[in-house]
């Protein structure tokens, strides 16, 4: 049982954990969201730009497709910008884009099964008296105002953008550390041997796969050993530190570039599996790139000579093969035994 003390208690720690939130709610005509969005009176931050919903026009159409029946619609979550005045997009950039996206004529309505009889339309297709109630249906959003912490900020996108939200790991965390680590980051993602050796596929560029693995290099480098049962919450840690706690760029962006030269110059295909593959795999990079960071630490003057004798052994597949990204054996496994390969010979 519960007892007073311990209700009492619990109440306490309500009141002390809220912070303020001051916000106000409203309802824009879906005609003011598409003007606003083209004047530039939103601001989408760099965690939403990628109009992830234009690959799924079934998903857009189904979404314009509620706005006709009336069924409700989500909360568009926004934030007064105290610099400039505008309101920034905190959740809602994909719905926005979308109408606007409709009302430009930019798709045609597909996958519908209640108004299935609209399903090759584009706006322009509609009744000009449904295209008018259409713009004016209004959807709700609540809005941060100036006075609102960027910790209420923060929280607030957190919140939101959790299972089942399309959002990525990595896009999430984008949202939640953007400064001076998370530039850090995406400076590395760009460096050219980097992108040569590692390719990536554009969409998974688009959804921060490239910062992705390099925050996984870091995070493993430094703190492999301490990597107990979850990626998502291992990487989370090791970004929330380096965004709060400051880190040695030089020091780090040197040690990335010795990893990418001495994978240069000692593995003939780079992080990929083969020469003929076209990407490179979490588990198979986290290896390569760890490993070799480990090794290098141990005796930095390494020339091996029979890396092709093991990086295509059963083995070394076995271990980089996709799944046990979770287990904490077969991560300290896999770098362990390439940092051992190198500095042995195996």
């Amino acid at each position: 049982m519960i007892t007073e003390e311990q209700k009492n208690i619990a109440e306490e720690q309500i009141v002390q954990q809220k912070e303020p939130v001051a916000f106000d709610t409203r309802e824009y005509p879906i005609e003011v969201l598409i003007t606003k969005f083209t004047d530039g009176e939103f601001e989408i931050p760099s965690y939403q730009r990628y109009f992830v919903w234009e690959k799924d026009k079934e998903k857009m159409s189904k979404f314009i497709e509620s706005v006709l029946l009336d069924l409700p619609i989500p909360y568009i979550y926004f934030a007064d910008a105290p610099q400039t005045g505008k309101l920034e997009i905190i959740d809602g950039s994909q719905r926005i884009r979308t109408l606007k996206k409709f009302f430009d004529n930019g798709f045609k309505l597909q996958g519908l099964e209640v108004l299935d009889k609209l399903n090759g339309f584009k706006f322009k297709d509609l009744l000009e008296s449904r295209q008018r109630r259409f713009l004016r249906k209004t959807i709700r959003s609540i809005e941060l105002t100036e006075k609102a912490s960027s910790n209420v900020r923060r929280d607030l996108f957190a919140r939101i953008n959790v299972k089942p939200y399309a959002l990525t790991p990595m896009e999430v965390r984008k949202g939640l550390y953007e400064g001076p680590f998370y530039d850090f980051l995406v400076e590395d993602s760009r460096n050219p041997k980097f992108q040569k050796l590692c390719p990536i596929s554009s969409e998974r560029i688009k959804r921060g796969e490239n910062q992705e693995l390099v925050l996984r290099y870091y995070a493993y480098c430094d703190n492999y050993k301490e990597f107990v049962h979850s990626v998502e919450d291992f990487l989370d840690d090791y970004m929330k530190n380096k965004h709060e706690n400051g880190f040695d760029k030089e020091a780090m962006q040197l040690q990335f570039q010795q990893m990418l030269d001495f994978v240069e110059a000692y593995f003939p295909d780079g992080f990929k599996k083969s020469l003929q593959v076209n990407s490179v795999s979490r588990v198979r990079f986290e290896a390569i790139s760890v490993g070799v960071t480990l090794a290098l630490r141990i005796n930095p003057k390494i020339e091996p000579k029979k890396i092709s004798e093991w990086i295509e052994c059963e083995e070394f597949q076995n271990i980089t093969a996709s799944g046990s990204a979770n287990n904490k054996s077969k991560v300290t496994g896999r770098v362990e035994y390439v940092r051992d390969a190198l500095l042995n010979e195996l």
